[in-house]
Parts: structure tokens; sequence; C-alpha cells
């Protein structure tokens, strides 16, 4: 619950300090005097958005900090551990707005940013403005009201996750969907050319040999003239050859041996050699007897190295990377052909899971159903009490079967009421007065929000167009919500302050130059003067205070 508010430099206001209590608290005051001022700047500490003109004039900054004590509220202690924000049992919050316009936010002295503060705030507190009752002549707010009665939290998260499992489905299926035309373009252009490279069927590392092979038989002639022209200078020529010369080296030196020992490694060497060139000539005959000149092989390797060579030129790539490159296409072409499985089962995928939606949704439904006749009862029998004896009012829940998904349902929500007998239902805005709405409105804010788990209810001029026994059956409402949560309200119905358990007063000061807006809790003595001033105006008559004595002796009895 909200325990204190303390206001700096903020509108009219230069300095405020309030402290509330459990129950229902009345704020009244003279028109214009400020009454909201505690309002707006409760909605600036839950991140509602600041400017230049909030601040006082002639001040550097405004300041707003509210503090609550949360220990009976598990929502919030959880988020508060979640964000690393926790105090204890305790929140502060505090807003500063410089009269530049710019904004800073504190949680429990830990900067954050506004989206945190309207997270956290969700669960501290609710607002209800003067203009609230206009929100539920709309659809989409009547549903919120009805699920907020309902609490049926549990539906609603698995409606919404089933929504956004079917959205990322769709998205997925669409995407690949949007690709099909090209991939077949793509797939076709690919079964072309690995048709090509399959009938070429080029083997890993074939090129290179092909291409050692090509230059081998390209010069096989001078090969065999050159290699056999070697092997008679080192073995075979009769006049002269290298192994006989390093032989006939050997044997010469060799008798010179024993009259200078440096000769012998020398002598070693030129054996070494000898018998190298012996082993090399004995190669080279081997080599030479092996060496055919094919010309059908030419004509074949020369053909497959030509065709080898277009082919990589065909498709820009290295000719010796063209079997990866075949590789890579019957790869891709086999992910093709697996994306088409993949978008028929994502079909089939989809449809599940669209039916499960609507499987959920259906449930949803029907708890909307059920709650609709209680919420639907309660919110009759609270007008009857307020002058409508002859209203009916219930509300339409039309389940949609073909409807597009969304987070929220396939329902379709209408609040009906007739107001005289004999009338049939119909839609609030072509029915009700303005009067007959603020009832109404009234009377589904207070019983929707007994269900809510927020602990303070604000409530600003909720009551405008009410009067006599109606506003004490809204005081009544009021100071019976009171008694389970936390209400504020601003109003300017002595019945409805009356039956408040605390009351505030809001006065203007002004000295010609400044004005300042302040607030003070009322005694019971000052209580019934404020009440004698609303209930005749500001003359205070014996007659005014006597009846504000009873009004209040009645409305606490």
């Amino acid at each position: 619950m909200l325990t204190h508010l303390s206001i700096r430099n903020f509108a009219v206001v230069k300095t405020l300090d309030i402290d509330f209590k459990h129950g229902m608290t009345a704020i009244t005051g003279e028109t214009g005097a400020g009454k909201s001022i505690s309002v707006d700047a409760l909605g600036l500490c839950l991140g509602e958005r600041a400017d230049s003109g909030m601040v006082r004039k002639g001040a550097d900054k405004a300041e707003v900090t509210a503090g609550f004590d949360v220990k009976q509220l598990p929502a919030a202690l959880t988020w508060l551990n979640e964000h690393e924000l926790a105090d204890e049992n305790e929140v502060l919050i505090r807003r500063i707005v410089s009269s530049e316009g710019r904004s800073k936010a504190f949680i429990n002295g830990s900067p954050v940013p506004l989206q945190q503060l309207k997270s956290l705030g969700q669960y501290l507190l609710s607002i209800h403005g003067q203009h609230a009752h206009q929100q539920i002549l709309k659809n989409d707010q009547q549903l919120v009201l009805l699920d907020q009665y309902a609490e049926h939290h549990k539906l609603l998260d698995a409606v919404n996750k089933s929504y956004q499992t079917l959205k990322d489905q769709q998205k997925q299926y669409q995407e690949l969907l949007a690709g099909q035309q090209q991939r077949d373009d793509r797939r076709q252009l690919l079964s072309y050319q690995i048709v090509e490279l399959d009938e070429f069927s080029l083997a890993e590392n074939e090129f290179v040999e092909l291409e050692i092979e090509h230059k081998k038989l390209s010069h096989s002639q001078s090969l065999l003239e050159q290699s056999q022209i070697s092997f008679h200078q080192l073995y075979e020529a009769e006049e002269f050859n290298a192994l006989s010369a390093v032989q006939n080296s050997v044997d010469r030196l060799t008798e010179l041996q024993e009259h200078d020992a440096s000769l012998t490694p020398i002598i070693s060497m030129l054996t070494e050699a000898s018998i190298q060139i012996d082993e090399a000539a004995s190669e080279l005959r081997a080599y030479c007897e092996q060496l055919e000149i094919d010309p059908m092989r030419m004509q074949n390797v020369e053909a497959r190295y030509s065709q080898a060579l277009d082919l990589a030129r065909k498709h820009s790539v290295k000719a010796e990377d063209l079997y990866d490159f075949h590789q890579e296409l019957a790869l891709e072409f086999k992910d093709l052909r697996q994306d088409d499985t993949l978008l028929d089962e994502l079909k089939q995928q989809l449809q599940t899971v669209e039916d499960n939606y609507r499987l959920t949704a259906k449930k949803l439904s029907e708890s909307r159903k059920k709650s609709a006749k209680l919420f639907a009862k309660q919110v009759e029998k609270h007008i009857h009490k307020m002058n409508m004896s002859e209203a009916n009012f219930t509300i339409s829940v039309e389940y949609d079967e073909q409807g597009t998904p969304n987070k929220t349902g396939l329902d379709k929500i209408h609040f009906l009421v007739s107001t005289n007998k004999g009338q049939a239902l119909d839609k609030l805005e072509k029915v009700v007065s303005g009067g007959e709405l603020s009832r109404i409105g009234l009377a589904i804010q207070v019983i929707s929000s007994s269900n809510n788990q927020v602990a303070t209810m604000i409530f600003d001029e909720v009551d405008s167009g009410i009067s006599g026994s109606t506003a004490s059956i809204v005081g009544e409402l009021l100071r019976k919500l009171g008694e389970t949560c936390q209400v504020i309200c601003v109003t300017h119905l002595p019945q409805v302050a009356a039956r408040a358990h605390n009351q505030m007063f809001v006065t203007k000061f002004s000295d010609k130059k400044t004005t300042e807006t302040h607030m003070i809790n009322l005694q019971e003595s000052e209580r019934i003067e404020e009440l004698a001033r609303l209930l005749a105006g500001d003359t205070l008559t014996a007659s005014a205070i006597a009846n504000a004595k009873e009004l209040l002796q009645f409305s606490n009895s």
C-alpha cells in the first residue's frame, strides 16, 4: 500500500508531505485548488511522461517521492528480487524532472529506466481517472475488465504462449514459402550443371594426375630421345662413356696411392661416383624401356584434360577445384530438395499449432462466458442501487471460430444494457446517458478492481455526474472496497467523502505573486466543517453543520 508521498516544486505545489493510511481516503477541496495534484504526482512515479511544465515556476527541478509497503504484495516482491532492487518490505520510488524537461527515475536509490517504473507500478497501484468511464465503451477495454474480474491468468498466458508459437511458426513458413520460386529456379540450374558434371565424372585429385600425365605424354618423344642419349654417354659409348672414364681414373690413382696417401679420399669419392653412375645408367635403361609413345592415350588424355579446363572456365573455378565444386553443387541440390520436404512438414505443423491455439482460445472463451454471467449480475445489482432499478446489464461473449488469431483469444466482447422496461439490450454508447454511464462505469471499476491484486486504487473524480442517494451508494461501494484494499478517492461529493475512513483537504494560497497548494489530514471536527461546506457552500450555517454531523455519523455507523 501507499504509505507516503513527498512533492517538491511540482506544478503549484512548493512542498508537500502526506502520509496515507489503510482503508478509504477521500480528498476534497475547492474547485481549482489542485485536488488531483497527488494523483498526477503518483502518475509520474509510475513512469508517465514528464515535461518542463510540471516544474514549479522559478524552480530548477521538480521532485516526487512515493513510499510503498509491499510485504503483502508477492508479485511486487518477486519483481524487485528479479531486478535486484529489493529493500526488505519497502519500496521508495523517486522521480526528478528538470526545468529543461529531462527526467531521472530511481527505485530504492538505484537509477532505473522509465519502463521499469511502469513495470513495477502495475503491482503497486492502479489509477482510474475521471474519463475512465469513456474507456469502457471500447471493446478492448471491456475485454480487459472481464479478464481482470475472471482472474484466469493461466488461461490468458496459455493463449498468449500458443499465439506466439503460432506466430513464430507462421513466420518461418512464410519465409520458406517466399523463397520457393527462387529455390525452384536455383534447383533447375543446379540440375543442369550437376548432370553435365556427373557425365564428366571427374574423380578426386584426377585433374592433378591428368595434368602430370598430359605434360609427360606431350614431351614423350623428347624424353625418350634425351634419355637414350644420356644412357649412351653414361654407359654404352665405345669410344668414351662416363662410367669407363671414372673407372679408369680410379685405376690410375690407385697405383699412385702408395706414393701419396692423401689421394685415398679422392679415390673413395670416385669409386662411389662409379657406383652411382652405374646405378643411374641401369635406372635410365629401365626408364627408356617402359617409356611408350602411345598416340591414342595421348589423344584421350588431351581430350579429358581440355574438357576439364573448359568446365572449370564455364563455372569460374580453378580446374584443380572442379571436383570440390561438383560436390558442393550436389550438396546444395540435396538441401534444396530437403527445403521442399521441410515446407510440407512445416505446413502440417502449422495446422497442428493453429488447431492447438484455437482449442486453448476456446477454453478461455468458455471461462469468459462463465465469468461474464457472474460479472454482469454483480454490475446489475450495483446499478439497481444507484437509481437504475429498471436497468438490465449483460456481457456478450462471442467466440469467432474463423477469427484471426491474436494474443487475447478469439472472442468479441460487448457490454450490453437496457435502462428501461421493454427496451432491448444494446451497446452502452447507444443507450446510456452521461450520468448513467458514470454509474455503470463506477460499478464495473469497483467490481473488477475488487479482484485485482493491486493493493492501492485511486479514483480521480470518477463520481462526476452523480448526486443525491446515488452518491451515497457510490460512497458505500468505495468504502466496502476500502475494507479489503487501500482506496484513495478525489471527490466533490459530501456523500462519498463522508463514507471515507480518512479525509484530506486541499487548499490553495496566493500572495498575488505565487500560488501554493497545501493538503492536510482532517480531524473529525474539521471533517464536519468540510462536509458542511460541500453540502451548503462557503457559508457555514448551523443547519449545514448539523447535516454534516448527521451524514458523518450515518456513514460510519
